[in-house]
This record gives structure tokens, sequence and C-alpha cells, in this order.
């Protein structure tokens, strides 16, 4: 006799201290439609997940097609198909699109895959519906586009996980229609469902409750058990005018052991000794014809199982012999005892990577939102950064209470202004404007010049100018305290140069023979001569922005597969992991070159900012810091579980990027600690390499130790990432 198609042997599976499924074991026969039944959270979908291989369970055994589903999940996977609880299938992608992607999935390629995707369409009527996108179907019509897609391959047992809820009637009617065409045709069905006239139409049912398998068997084995109707005892269906009242009448006569309403009758477990005619005096009814004798249906049984259960569960014995087809074997069948599968194709062995890639464009092309966010964000990011910031402070608001008045005074206030770094907002004339103008923060610097000012210079006195900075503001007032004093210095020099002509003496004099100051210090400025702010931020911004757009749509691309239930989906499948990640990451690897050169050539042409250096290698090591923050990307995925979890997390790593990296504060200066953590953030890096090569005309030689901090950096993040990345859901 053949082998079942699934074996299962004390399967056991916990999640800390609550336990899902224990103990539980059953066979299922090629061809069956095996229903699983129980109320929610008795372990259904648990089981299934694990029959899957993509749960592993914590005890006992489970061989599928004789593969063991714990040490062999991918032998698996390539001769199942699954459809989940809930529609996991491509909102954005149209009816054919997502037939496509699961052929390719399954390395279905060419005429094969277009005569199957013809089959299926046919099969499910969804002919009329091919460009039509998923999102947009009706529930009925997604059950049927989920099905074709869980039997593109043409597996030889699929799971259904509660396949029609959610759906009207005629559409529940239908897809089972289509489900016993599918039976017929050999492929061998496990269903989980609430709905008792669904699983009166399994060939053989178990029931579930609270993670324990109470029974299994055919439908009508089950309704023919002694503990169904006990011996004594027998069911009855009760036509009423009122059912809901005449209900707590039944209850509570003698001789009536269970009653609960069905529809608008009522079902009821009573005494043999208990005659129609009593029954029809006692509630008032004008014939003993609205009673009559009915078998048990399902409901009843576990209606009986569940109250034993809670009640006896030492009663539960009686149900024993529901197992009409014992298969208890001391050793399952070889692992390598398999069957052939049913088609011969031969399927591409690229681990998913062509399905998965052409799958991730599609979205791409389809979401206005994560093409602006690519495309059209990193380029006003840029404008917002390379104009609104500016470490130049200048034109800072200066109040003038001038007591002198004269001449001299007026060209002391006039050097102030020259230098730029101040504006003269005020000119007041007395102490209280002067205050107050400092004090409501309509002036940032006040300049006192005393009364005696002029009158102490031509006596060859030193005088004091009062200059008064606001100091809430760190940047400006030390912008203002250092340019002021600066001012007063060049000032006094050149008061004693000109003093020291008019006498004819001084320390040194220059080529012209006029006097001169013994030394001179010519400063020069390299690379940003004129000291634009945007030439030493928007180099920077480039790295900031491409790890900013880079592993914000990584990360929310995987997470909010994972929320919808297609990362579940597609664990069922035979994808590789590698095909996997590298589907998911190489269409955002292309992208982001391409915001490189866009971001790139805003800075050249825009800010005016030219690369000095060579283009090749800026573009080299820029493949290699995008590398590094999708892989940022993909660990931020393991670890968050909703896209809320992910943009906190990508948060928490953008801080430090911007922060710690040297791209606003200069690293040097921090304290020790922050300094050395420094070190462990690639974009810190990738400024050094972005600045050096852009600004300072840098090559490859001169940057060495910044590439390899970035390819340590890089290594560590994807090997973190890719042993945190599993197929599987825990």
């Amino acid at each position: 006799m053949a082998a079942p198609v699934v074996q299962i042997r004390d399967l056991y599976r916990s999640f800390g201290a609550l336990v899902a499924v224990r103990n539980v074991s059953f066979d299922i026969e090629r061809g069956a439609i095996f229903g699983l039944l129980g109320p929610n959270g008795s372990g259904k979908s648990t089981i299934i997940r694990m029959l899957c291989g993509v749960l592993a369970p914590s005890d006992g055994t489970a061989i599928v097609l004789g593969h063991d589903v714990t040490r062999e999940p991918e032998a698996v996977k390539q001769r199942i198909g699954y459809m989940s609880q809930s529609f996991s299938l491509y909102g954005d992608l149209t009816v054919a699109e997502n037939l496509d992607f699961y052929g390719r999935i399954y390395g279905i390629r060419g005429d094969r895959l277009r005569q199957r995707i013809a089959f299926l369409l046919e099969l499910t009527q969804l002919t009329d519906r091919v460009d039509q996108l998923a999102a947009t179907l009706s529930g009925g019509w997604k059950q049927r586009l989920a099905l074709a897609c869980s039997l593109i391959h043409e597996p030889e047992l699929l799971f259904l996980d509660e396949p029609t809820a959610g759906i009207d009637p005629v559409a529940r009617r239908q897809l089972w229609d289509l489900l016993f065409e599918l039976a017929a045709s050999g492929v061998t069905l496990l269903v989980t469902t609430h709905y008792m006239d669904e699983a009166e139409r399994c060939s053989h049912v178990g029931y579930l409750y609270q993670s324990q398998l109470l029974t299994v068997g055919r439908p009508q084995t089950l309704k023919e058990l002694p503990a169904v109707t006990p011996d004594g005892a027998k069911r009855l269906e009760v036509a009423t005018g009122d059912a809901t009242e005449d209900l707590q009448r039944l209850r509570a006569m003698t001789g009536v052991r269970d009653a609960t309403l069905f529809g608008q009758t009522i079902h009821a477990l009573v005494d043999e000794s208990l005659s129609t005619a009593e029954l029809a005096t006692a509630l008032g009814l004008a014939s003993e014809d609205s009673c009559r004798e009915i078998a048990p249906s399902l409901e009843d049984v576990f209606v009986t199982l569940t109250a034993a259960a809670q009640t006896a569960p030492e009663d539960l014995k009686a149900f024993d012999i529901a197992r009409d087809t014992p298969r208890e074997r001391e050793v399952f069948p070889a692992a390598d005892a398999v069957v052939p599968e049913r088609s011969t194709q031969r399927r591409s062995r690229d681990g998913g990577f062509a399905a998965i890639l052409i799958k991730e464009f599609a979205h791409i092309r389809r979401q206005r939102s994560t093409i602006f966010f690519m495309f059209v964000v990193p380029v006003l990011q840029i404008l917002i950064f390379g104009y609104a910031i500016d470490m130049q402070v200048e034109h800072i608001p200066t109040v003038v209470y001038d007591l002198d008045g004269r001449e001299d005074a007026r060209f002391l206030t006039e050097a102030f202004v020259n230098t730029r770094i101040f504006d003269i907002a005020q000119r007041v004339h007395d102490e209280a404007s002067f205050r107050a103008a400092l004090a409501s923060g309509e002036a940032k610097v006040g300049l006192r010049i005393p009364p005696d000012y002029s009158e102490r210079l031509l006596r060859g006195q030193q005088v004091a100018v009062q200059v008064l900075i606001d100091g809430s503001d760190s940047q400006v007032a030390s912008t203002a305290q250092r340019s002021s004093q600066m001012l007063g210095t060049r000032l006094a020099i050149e008061m004693a140069r000109r003093k020291g002509e008019a006498i004819a003496e001084g320390p040194a004099r220059d080529s012209t023979g006029h006097l001169a100051l013994p030394l001179e210090v010519r400063p020069r400025l390299l690379y940003n001569p004129a000291l634009e702010s945007s030439h030493f931020f928007v180099p920077g911004l480039v790295g900031i922005i491409l790890q900013l757009v880079t592993l914000f749509l990584t990360a929310f691309a995987i997470v909010r597969e994972r929320e919808n239930g297609t990362l579940e989906q597609l664990f069922v499948t035979p994808v590789g992991r590698l095909g996997l990640m590298l589907g998911k990451l190489v269409p955002y690897a292309i992208v982001g070159m391409v915001e490189t050169l866009i971001v790139l050539a805003v800075m050249v042409f825009l800010f005016q900012v030219p690369i000095r250096g060579s283009i090749p290698l800026l573009l080299s090591l820029s493949l290699i810091f995008l590398v590094c923050s999708l892989g940022l990307g993909l660990l931020v995925s393991t670890l968050a579980q909703t896209q809320t979890e992910a943009l906190q997390f990508a948060f928490i790593i953008m801080l430090p990027s911007i922060l710690l990296s040297g791209f606003v504060f200069p690293r040097s200066e921090m304290p020790l600690p922050i300094y050395l953590v420094t070190f462990a953030i690639p974009v810190t890096y990738f400024l050094e390499i972005l600045r050096g090569i852009v600004l300072r005309g840098a090559e490859f030689v001169h940057l060495i130790p910044y590439v390899a901090g970035l390819l340590i950096c890089c290594f560590a993040i994807l090997g973190i990432s890719v042993a945190r990345f599993r197929k599987q859901l825990g």
C-alpha cells in the first residue's frame, strides 16, 4: 500500500510558555480532502506552517511527501502549494503578473509558464481579469487568484488555511467546486475551516481543541460514534414558532440532556423515553410532526468533544475508535522514498533571484510614493541643506550707542560694518534703549563708544570700547567675539603704524620704505578659498542622502511584505535565501546609483562644486557604500516586525550617522569615547572619501584607510544581516 502523503507523530510546538500544538498525530492519504477544524487559537495554522517547512517543530516528527520537514524543508517546498489565511499576494501587481512571478519562483519558464498561466486562468475563470490589479479584486476573486498561484507548479499536496474566510456563500461554493476538481485529479488537500458544511465535504476531518487533536476520521464514522449519541438517548429537531423562547423551556424539561439553536429550529439530545408527543405538548406545539428524529451532524460531534474536553477529559477515550485508518508505524518511510515530480519540465536553479528582481521593479514602477521618495526627495534635501544651512555667520544685528559722535567714532562704526559680520540694526542715544535692544533680541551685539574716544586717541592714550554680545546662540556669539577681537587688533596695529610714520620711527620698514610690523603673516586658503559652506556641506550630503534613501526603502520593502503576509507566502516557496535577498537588494542598488548621479549632477551644476578627482573612482567607492547601506536596511528588516518599528530603528541609525560622522561637527573635537564610536559608522568613511575626491582631488592611495574602514563595516553589516535573515518564521 502506498505511503501516506503526510505522516505526523507527536508533533509539538511551543512559543515560550505558550504551547500551540501538543503531541498531534495523524496521517493523510493521497487524494484525500483532509479538514482540520477547531476554534481560533487551537493550533491549525501552526500545524500547517510546520508542515510547510516555515516553522520548525519543537518536538515530534512530520514527514511530507517522504521528506522530513525539519531536515529537508526546501525539498518539501518544491512539491507543495500553500494558500494562506489572509490574502497575501501582491496587490500592486496584476493577475497575470502575480501568476508570472510565482511561476518564475518555481523555476517555470517560457512556453511551459505561458501554458500553465492560461490553464489556471481558465480553471479559476480569471481570464477576463488578467490585467486587473489584484488589490481591486473582490474577496472571492482574490481567493481564486491565490488558489491559481498556489497551483502554478502543479503541487502534489495543497495546504489551504481557511480559504473561504470572509467571502460570500456563492463564492465559497464555487471555490469548493474547484477543490473537488483538484482532488479528482489526484491533488491531496489539507484544509482548515470554521464552517461545518465545509467539514461535511471533506473525506477526513480532525478536530483540534486547545492545541490537542481530540479525534480524526471520516465524517460519517465520527457521527456514528456511541459517545455522540449515547445509549438511551436520541437526537430530535424541533420546529417551533419562537425558537429563542422555547429553547429555555426545552432545556428545563426533564429528560432533555442538551439543546441548541440551529437556524429557525432547535436540535436537542433527549432520553429515548421522552416521546415526541410529550415534547410537543410541553412546548404547546400544534402537532407532534413538529418534532422529528435526526442523525447527528458534525457540529454535534464537535460540541460533544468540546464539552468532554472541558468537563471530563477521560470521556475522550470513547472517541479513539474514530481513527478508522490507523497506520501506527515504528519507523517512517525513508526520506529518499519520494514520489517523482508530476512535471518533467526542467526548472531553473537561479534560486528565484530573477523572479524577485522582476517583481521588485514592478513594485517600484507602480508605487508613485516610492518613486517620489527615491528621486524627488533627495533633490529637495540637497537643495534645502545646500541653500539653507550655512556655517558662515554674517550680518549679525548690532546696536550702536555712540557717546562720542566725532569722525574717529564714525570710522570705528564703519570698520565694524565693513567686516560683513556686523549689520547696524539700530543707533540709540541713551543707555535704556541700548539695553532694551539687547534684552529684546532685536540686536545680538551692542557697541558702546565712550564720550572721550577721539580725545584719548589724539593724546595717544589707550581707549576701551565695550562690545556686548548675546550668548544665547553660541555659534553667533563665538563668531561675534572672534571677529570683534580681530577687528580691534587690526585697528590698533593700523593706528600704531600711522603714529610711527608721523614720528619717522618704527620697528621695521617694508620694501617701499614705509613703516611696517616686523612680521607679516599672509594666509592662503586651499580647495575652498571663498569659504563657501556649500563646498563643505554638499559633498557630505551625497553620503547622508544615499544612506537615508536606501536604508529606509530596503527596510520598509521587506517589513511591509512581512506585515502583508506576502513574505510568509514566499517562505513556503523554494526560492533560495540568497535569491530572495539579492532580488530585494539589487533593484534598490540600481536605484541608489541613479540617485548618486542625480545628486552629484545637482552638486556640480547647481552649487558649482567641481569634482577635482576621478569620477570612476568616486562611483566605484559609492557602490561599496550603497551595498553597505542596503545591508543596514536588511539588518533593520530582521529586527523590526512592523513598519513603525522599522521607522524607529532607521532613525536610531540615522541620528548618529548625521551627528557623529563629521557631517556637521568635527570628529576631532569630540570626547574620546564618542570619537571611538564614530569609527563604527560607515558614513564616517564615505564622507572622507567624498570630500577627498570632490574637494581635494585625492587619489585611491590617499584614501586607503577610509576605503578599508568602509569595507570592514560593509562585510560586518552584511554578515550580521545574512545570519539573521532566515527563511522561517521563528
